[in-house]
């Protein structure tokens, strides 16, 4: 399948020339093409933000949402038709900063949703603060003095409360990225993908070059499934591993405990309930 099937002709791209978003986005374009998902079986949602703008330049469904709430949206759209490929997308002050504790907690109910997480360790959006990734040292026009905060880890976040799927990606490698991108969608769980992209307009420090020089390929003899080496791994940086660094397969996810499809296969978006099978899903419930 041509990638360009998800191009939207005419639209007006509102991100700066050089933004690694241009690469992401292709990233994702070339692996839904390769797994064969056409748009109308795809469903993009993002929150607020730069990166959170990427599904309105994509053919396809996607919901806009508040601030940080993407992903537990993209978890109620998992529940209610789990046939649909659901992604999250956003920025780290979007999915770390505004949506910390949605993170924290869906990693916990295991939806098998996709998270792609835009990191350039700033806010992009509204002019250049200070975001959760945001190295100590760091000044902004907000942090006049450098940030002293510590930067916050998702990906040893993720791999410390179980996450199903880590992975690390760079947006200057778009054949990695794209197969990171495959993996993470075909795994059955949350998938959580941290990629890193420069910002070209407000991030003057951690730039192209700088993550090109301070990335590296995880070696060939990693073992994903090992969580305490995956841990090892994720504290690690910079310079940061790249790749699937970890994965486990069987959880239980979300959507398959709540029992939603316990007497058949068909999505609550699709069923005709009379009185009494209402009633039955309010005690079940209880």
């Amino acid at each position: 399948m041509d990638h360009r099937i998800y191009d939207l002709e005419g639209i007006d791209i509102q991100w700066c020339p050089g933004c690694g978003d241009f690469q992401i986005m292709e990233a994702l374009k070339k692996a839904l093409a390769g797994l064969d998902l056409p748009p109308e079986r795809v469903v993009l949602f993002s929150g607020i933000g730069q990166a959170a703008k990427m599904p309105h330049f994509m053919k396809g469904h996607f919901f806009n949402g508040l601030h940080g709430r993407s992903i537990s949206n993209a978890t109620g759209m998992k529940v209610a038709n789990r046939d649909m490929t659901v992604i999250a997308i956003g920025g780290d002050g979007d999915m770390y900063g505004e949506g910390g504790n949605h993170f924290i907690h869906t990693i916990r109910r295991n939806p098998d949703i996709t998270n792609l997480v835009h990191n350039n360790m700033v806010y992009g959006l509204t002019k250049g603060q200070a975001s959760p990734t945001s190295p100590v040292g760091f000044k902004t026009s907000v942090q006049v003095d450098g940030v002293f905060s510590e930067p916050f880890n998702p990906v040893a976040v993720a791999v410390s409360l179980g996450a199903s799927f880590v992975a690390r990606a760079f947006s200057g490698n778009v054949e990695q990225t794209t197969e990171i991108i495959k993996m993470a969608i075909i795994h059955k769980g949350y998938s959580l993908v941290d990629i890193f992209q420069p910002c070209v307009s407000f991030n003057k420090v951690n730039t192209f070059a700088w993550f090109k020089k301070n990335t590296f390929d995880l070696p060939e003899d990693h073992d994903p499934s090992d969580r305490k080496s995956a841990m090892e791994r994720a504290l690690e940086g910079p310079p940061y591993p790249l790749g699937v660094i970890y994965k486990t397969e069987g959880r239980q996810t979300f959507e398959d405990s709540m029992g939603c499809y316990h007497r058949d296969d068909t999505p609550l978006c699709r069923r005709v309930y009379g009185p009494e099978r209402v009633q039955d899903l309010i005690a079940s419930f209880r």
